[in-house]
């Protein structure tokens, strides 16, 4: 961000130089004089050029809602050996995850059945679980694919026209069989969330079972060993 805003003023500056220096050239009839205004003006296009794109880009970022990358996150994606275009990507696709996040809870506490279905799966609670796993290991953004790329936005649209349909006014037969099936549709994709964040911390939950395993030999070994020594003290 402190790079980019660098790069934003340094092309400010040099328009700032090149207008009364243009304008300087510019009056002088000589041919030299005509020609050296010439080059100036292609800069000063060149220039006022890439100033528009640098705001372009600029004010992109800041509709993606991409927060800016602290010293401490920097760090924390050069632990996991990311470059530049590995971080950028990865924090582009957790902002839109973000998003669709933040939409998904919103359409969730709009309407009874959705507050419902999120109560009887934790709907919300496994997809906020879900996000902060990646951030914390985001070497494993390829594991999460299915949750990113489909399941996530595939429950974000259904959640979108549960509520629109439920707002109409007027509903008939068809309205109630169509909002049926796709509360239907929103439990499986949901348990299917469920299922994406049981996978994806099950390397966590075996290593866990294999710390608890070698912790219980350890301390059955101190109990065998105390009795040998207690066993001993008695002969």
């Amino acid at each position: 961000m402190k790079q980019n805003n660098s790069k934003l003023y340094k092309v400010l500056l040099v328009i700032i130089i090149l207008i009364p220096l243009n304008i300087f050239v510019g009056s002088n009839h000589y041919l030299l004089g005509k020609l050296i205004a010439g080059a100036l003006s292609l800069s000063l296009v060149i220039a006022v050029y890439w100033f528009i794109k640098a705001i372009a880009s600029k004010n992109k970022k800041s509709d993606n809602n991409i927060p800016y990358l602290t010293k401490e996150k920097e760090e924390h994606y050069a632990d996991f050996g990311m470059n530049d275009q590995e971080i950028a990507f990865f924090r582009d696709t957790m902002a839109q995850a973000k998003k669709n996040i933040a939409t998904l809870e919103e359409n969730m506490n709009q309407v009874a059945k959705l507050k419902a279905i999120n109560l009887r799966y934790d709907t919300l609670k496994a997809t906020k679980a879900m996000f902060k796993e990646i951030v914390k290991e985001p070497n494993k953004l390829h594991q999460s694919d299915q949750f990113l790329y489909n399941h996530l936005p595939n429950l974000v649209e259904l959640t979108n026209k549960y509520v629109e349909i439920n707002n109409h006014e007027l509903k008939n037969k068809n309205t109630f069989e169509v909002l049926n099936q796709s509360a239907v549709a929103i439990e499986e994709v949901s348990q299917l969330i469920v299922n994406d964040y049981s996978d994806f911390v099950k390397d966590d939950l075996e290593d866990l079972d294999v710390e608890i395993s070698i912790a219980k030999q350890n301390i059955n070994r101190e109990k065998e060993l105390e009795e040998y020594k207690q066993q001993k003290e008695q002969i």
